[in-house]
């Protein structure tokens, strides 16, 4: 038994939890599972990560990373037909796409095809104006003096 969960009304009183919202969403749709080409996820740094797919059999050509806002796209497309008559096949080469969800600020820095494995490294970089500040705090003597007998004056209006 599937449970589903209706999140309209957090969407109706939150501003801003737009993306998280719909991950939630689709993760509950319970979209069927592809694990192929199997992937690690790994965390190499405070903020690096890196994603290792096995692509046995694909060229560099044949293979397409593209990143669009917060998400990243891998694909790869055999070339040309494959006219062997196999006895066993266990080195899968049919075309995929598989999608990663990339958090805000979250940037691919590289990519290499080596030994069958492609290696995609990613970096998340905070703009300089969202990164934590430490406000100064000053003394009496540094702040600007303000008059203290400054009085507000409203227009006086004639009847």
């Amino acid at each position: 038994m599937r449970t589903t969960f209706d999140f309209t009304p957090l969407f109706r009183s939150s501003i801003g939890f737009d993306r998280m919202l719909n991950a939630l969403e689709a993760a509950s749709r319970g979209e069927p599972i592809d694990n192929w080409p199997p992937y690690d996820i790994a965390k190499t740094d405070e903020d690096d990560y890196r994603i290792t797919m096995a692509v046995a059999g694909f060229s560099q050509d044949e293979l397409t990373i593209t990143q669009e806002q917060n998400m990243l796209m891998v694909s790869g497309q055999k070339v040309g037909e494959d006219n062997s008559h196999y006895l066993h096949r266990g080195i899968a080469g049919r075309a995929f796409q598989r999608r990663f969800e990339l958090a805000d600020h979250v940037k691919v820095v590289g990519a290499r095809l080596v030994n069958g494995l492609l290696t995609i490294d990613l970096k998340r970089e905070i703009p300089e104006e969202m990164k934590p500040r430490r406000i100064e705090i000053a003394s009496d003597k540094t702040m600007p003096k303000v008059a203290a007998n400054r009085k507000i004056e409203a227009e006086k209006q004639v009847a």
